[in-house]
Parts: structure tokens; C-alpha cells; sequence
């Protein structure tokens, strides 16, 4: 089980963006996450006619590495850390370190 999962809210805690928040976008199997509008870099691109795509410089998110993101606890309005932990009926949920809130109930 990821502990950083699409759709998390995350907070950038080293780095570039250090203190910057967004929501991941994906996670890629080398534990490397995208987040929204966090670590943009500009692609030079080259056109392609007849795909019709113009090119030029585009902006796009480059993967950050998991250990530079932190889920954002939204009761501290702090980075947490995650646990995992199985419930009774053998589900295991997410939870956060800091104050036992599970996040997927």
C-alpha cells in the first residue's frame, strides 16, 4: 500500500518549492510523484503538422521524489507523517501520525 496516493494533498518539504501545496496528479512506479503546479519546468518542443500540435516552450510538472512531499494534515495545517494500520475487518486505512486520524475511513 502507497502511503502518497492521486488526489492526496500534498506539501513540498525540501527543495525548490519548499512550503508550496497542490494536489498529486500521479504517482509513477520509481517513487516518483506529479504534483499541480509544483517543480514546473519549460519543455522546448518541436511541431508536429500533422498531429496539429504547435510547438514552442511549454510548462509542464516534472516528478519530485516522494521523500520531498509530506500528505498535508489539514487539522494541524501542517506536513504529517502516514501510518498504516488494519482495522477489524482486515482493511488497511491511512492514518496520520500526529493526531490518529485515519484519512481513507
Amino acid at each position: 500500500m502507497r502511503k502518497i496516493r492521486k488526489g492526496d494533498n500534498v506539501i513540498v518539504i525540501a527543495g525548490r518549492d519548499k512550503g508550496r501545496k497542490g494536489a498529486v496528479i500521479g504517482v509513477l512506479e520509481d517513487d516518483m510523484v506529479l504534483v499541480e503546479n509544483i517543480n514546473r519546468v519549460k519543455r522546448h518542443t518541436r511541431g508536429n503538422p500533422q498531429m496539429n500540435k504547435a510547438g514552442g516552450i511549454l510548462e509542464k510538472e516534472a516528478p519530485l521524489h516522494v521523500s520531498k512531499v509530506a500528505l498535508f494534515n489539514p487539522a494541524t495545517q501542517k506536513a504529517d507523517r502516514i501510518g498504516i494500520k488494519s482495522l477489524a475487518d482486515g482493511k488497511r486505512v491511512r492514518y496520520f501520525k500526529s493526531n490518529g486520524e485515519m484519512i481513507d475511513a
